[in-house]
């Protein structure tokens, strides 16, 4: 078994970057892809399910949200198979944002004047793109720009990173972003502690990435985590050796991969029984949250 965790997990990811004792790593991370004037002193989580207007209309759940002391918002995901249309995905979830920093009522006595927060969204793929242009580009960073390339908005901003197209070695590694895509692509391959992460951000890291340090709840999950990624990536190989085309393979499985089974129900009552916030637990099973607070009720 490997010393390290895959990060590429819901679980995995999340223990490094999304739980309140791991703040710091988060703040590192995010600083090593923001430029100077956009550092990070602070953060704070929040809440990562976003409702829509009325009941009837779709949510977003994010990996992890969280807001900077000057109110700067920012989105980071981390996407392991393929989606069609993940970039409309990402704008969608972005749009939520936006819309809530509408205030509800008077400001300071005045109307809203429309300002808003810049919104940041950092997703970590593990996946290329189909579009032959971007398949050579292992960082994608977006913004608005018109017609003559000029920025046009730079309040809206997003960064797409293709982990596989990062192919530097140890000894090319250049920056402290480049040490982070080093990391998190060769974490779970680690044995012992590279000596270029010898520092306290990262021995922390490696810390609290290291399976023999979970408690048995924490192991229990980082399993079950796995096993998802697993079933999903078997039954998508299942679909493609059945001769469907890759379009037809991939909504297959992830037809299959949503079916409600009875493995799934069962690792839901046991998230559920340890206290596991309902969103949490659709994530890591395909159900839904109405079907996980109806289970035991």
């Amino acid at each position: 078994m490997p010393r390290y965790i895959n990060p590429y997990t819901d679980f995995g990811f999340k223990k490094l970057f999304g739980e309140e004792a791991n703040k710091d790593l988060l703040v590192d991370f995010l600083n090593s892809q923001l430029p100077e004037e956009h550092q990070i002193k602070t953060l704070t989580f929040r809440n990562t399910e976003k409702l829509g207007m009325s009941d009837q209309d779709r949510k977003t759940i994010y990996d992890i949200y969280c807001v900077g002391a000057n109110g700067d918002h920012f989105i980071v995901e981390m996407q392991k198979a393929r989606q069609k249309f993940f970039k409309d995905r990402s704008l969608f979830g972005a749009s939520f944002l936006i819309r809530d920093q509408a205030p509800q009522g008077f400001v300071n006595g005045k109307p809203w004047d429309f300002e808003l927060k810049a919104i940041y969204l950092f997703a970590v793929l593990g996946f290329e793109y189909d579009q032959e242009e971007e398949r050579r580009k292992f960082c994608r960073d977006v913004q608005f720009r018109d017609q003559d390339g000029d920025l046009f908005y730079d309040k809206l901003q997003f960064r797409f990173l293709q982990m596989s197209l990062f192919t530097k070695t140890e000894s090319e590694l250049e920056s402290r972003s480049d040490m982070w895509y080093y990391f998190l692509k060769h974490l779970e391959s680690f044995e012992t502690i590279p000596l270029i992460f010898r520092e306290p951000v990262f021995e922390r890291a490696l810390e609290t990435a290291e399976i023999a340090r979970f408690n048995k709840d924490e192991a229990l999950q980082y399993e079950m985590s796995l096993m998802s990624q697993w079933d999903n990536y078997s039954v998508l190989q299942t679909a493609k050796e059945e001769g469907l085309a890759e379009g037809e393979a991939k909504g297959k499985a992830e037809g299959l991969a949503e079916g409600k089974t009875e493995k799934q129900i069962e690792i839901a009552r046991n998230l559920k029984q340890m206290g596991l916030s309902a969103a949490y637990i659709a994530k890591a099973t395909g159900l839904t949250v109405e079907e996980i607070d109806w289970l035991d009720s």
